[in-house]
């Protein structure tokens, strides 16, 4: 549940951390899209989703609904995640909460990598069984509400 509390009836500021990055995510969804590159690796019962994240953007993931492991293999990067903001530098691991909402801003230019326990292969079924989005929803899928808001995706489908 997100809370808020109004300021002069002006504004009103989330008070917990998910709510505060859903409000940046809603602040930036109006701003000129960066495609991250993205690989996808797996490996009997495991699958990995690496993603390069360019210097000086700022991304927000899709909520995940089981813990898994996320690495920072390369560059440096400002982390929230779950009720805190942390600095990390490459090489570093964390131990990534189901039910989170997180952002990250990079640094310097960062690969960061979520592995998850799974036998599916099927990438649009790995974001429904792995997340609470949708594929449709995510980057590049007809449905993003960045591209949509930016003007920025031509749908061909």
């Amino acid at each position: 549940m997100n809370m808020t509390v109004s300021y002069s009836g002006m504004l009103a500021k989330p008070v917990d951390m998910r709510g505060r990055v859903e409000a940046l995510e809603a602040a930036i969804e109006y701003e000129p899209q960066v495609e991250c590159l993205v690989r996808h690796h797996f490996a009997p019962g495991v699958y990995a989703r690496e993603m390069t994240v360019p210097t000086g953007v700022v991304i927000t993931g899709a909520v995940h609904k089981t813990c898994h492991l996320s690495i920072l293999s390369k560059g440096k990067i400002k982390l929230v995640s779950g009720e805190e903001v942390v600095e990390l530098s490459a090489p570093a691991t964390i131990l990534a909460n189901a039910g989170t909402k997180r952002a990250i801003y990079a640094v310097e230019e960062a690969v960061w990598t979520n592995i998850h326990a799974t036998n599916e292969t099927d990438l649009d079924k790995l974001v429904e069984e792995l997340t609470e989005s949708t594929a449709d929803e995510l980057m590049g899928g007809k449905n993003n509400r960045q591209f949509l808001l930016s003007g920025a995706l031509e749908f061909k489908g």
